[in-house]
């Protein structure tokens, strides 16, 4: 689970989702391309850019049955004008992102067992159970078959940006890649999302959505602005993350990583910020916990950990007793709605507002979830979220831990 794990967030994603990230993923075939190698990490150093890239103009030919697209690995691609078979290999949040998308998951033939867990756990299945049926038996853990991707006759391959070894692979076996990334835009989880939805509109322009989102996004980001940024330091809540957490080693996010976006955005502080710049899977200690003292904590979807595990001191021999944040009851799971929260996904607008809602409850007392939740997958996407369905999305303390892998 470690491998996978670290594979979705050296991008995700995620975190993230989202994303193969921190540890190399590698191809093994007898077929074309004839090669096993390890993947390069989409890394931090992967630079943003003032025009998104999914929007530069190309200069490849394109005849009317083909469109050309600059991905975020700054590649030229030409793909059919009509695309039916898409497989999601490492980039594991893209799955739910584009089932939402689409408002069907019809088209997604192959992807990952890590986004099957995902789907079967979270609302995704129950939503669009057709993802069900998707393939996942082209890869294993990190290994990518590519005889067996060929056997799904994909139109395209959503893949890691900064995936070389695995685009190259898929290139010469004659299969379309298309590279997303979850870290180029310095992990900025509005504007992650934004090109995504952005590159997926140019692939898929009958459901071009991209304006209607990045507008939602940054009115919901600006909503937040307006009642945290006069926010005094002393006021600011310090918040930790706990990416991963069990009785071997507990994983945050420093400076370099989606977990100083959320705390940034909500106007609060990251604990763990002082943790080296390029270190995002950041191994902390419970004496470094005791020395921040954070005011809440957050645990992610990538780790089994309930709040419950806090509060009654039942991982390992760590003590949280005297942490200010487990003596007020101010510890959350994210929501596990479409994907695992903590990455980009369809669900982050709506967890920006839950997060902003946490932190400072004074500020945001006005705030129904509930109906921001319904309306914004109704309005944007279409779909009809019962009470009940938004209820499990932002309670998910009672999932088994099938669904945090």
């Amino acid at each position: 689970m470690k491998k996978t794990l670290s594979l979705l967030l050296s991008a995700a994603m995620a975190v993230m989702c989202f994303a193969g990230c921190n540890s190399g993923n590698s191809t093994s075939s007898s077929s074309a391309s004839g090669s096993s190698a390890s993947s390069s990490s989409d890394s931090a150093s992967d630079a943003g850019a003032s025009v998104p890239s999914s929007s530069l103009e190309s200069s490849a030919p394109e005849d009317a049955g083909t469109i050309t697209v600059i991905d975020h690995a700054d590649r030229e691609v030409i793909l059919p004008k009509e695309v039916n078979r898409v497989v999601v290999a490492d980039v594991y949040p893209m799955a739910s992102v584009l089932a939402v998308f689409l408002g069907s998951a019809d088209k997604l033939v192959g992807i990952h067992p890590v986004c099957m867990s995902a789907a079967k756990n979270g609302l995704l299945g129950e939503l669009f159970p057709e993802i069900l049926e998707a393939d996942t038996g082209f890869m294993t853990g990190s290994d990518l078959n590519i005889e067996e991707l060929m056997k799904l006759e994909p139109d395209v391959v959503f893949c890691t940006a900064a995936n070389s070894t695995l685009i190259s692979a898929l290139e010469n076996a004659g299969i379309t890649a298309v590279g997303i990334s979850p870290s180029k835009f310095q992990y900025d989880i509005l504007e992650t999302y934004d090109q995504w939805i952005a590159l997926l509109s140019q692939i898929f322009p009958e459901s071009d959505k991209a304006e209607a989102i990045s507008k939602y996004s940054r009115e919901i980001y600006d909503r937040i602005q307006q009642k945290v940024a006069s926010l005094p330091e002393e006021e600011r809540k310090k918040v930790l993350f706990l990416f991963q957490y069990d009785e071997t080693q507990m994983v945050t996010s420093g400076r370099n990583f989606f977990g100083q976006f959320w705390c940034e955005a909500v106007g609060a502080v990251n604990a763990a910020e002082e943790v080296a710049a390029d270190n995002s899977n950041a191994v902390i200690t419970m004496e470094q916990v005791y020395g921040w003292d954070p005011d809440l904590i957050f645990i992610t979807n990538f780790t089994p950990t309930q709040p419950a595990d806090l509060m009654g001191n039942k991982v390992g021999a760590d003590d949280w007793s005297t942490v200010k944040a487990v003596q007020n009851g101010e510890v959350y799971k994210l929501p596990l709605g479409t994907y695992r929260s903590y990455t980009p996904s369809s669900d982050t607008p709506v967890t920006l507002l839950w997060m902003a809602q946490k932190v400072y409850p004074d500020l945001f007392e006005d705030v129904d979830m509930t109906a921001e939740v319904r309306d914004y997958y109704q309005e944007l996407y279409g779909v009809a979220l019962t009470d009940e369905q938004i209820g499990r999305m932002y309670n998910p303390a009672s999932a088994g831990a099938e669904s945090f892998r």
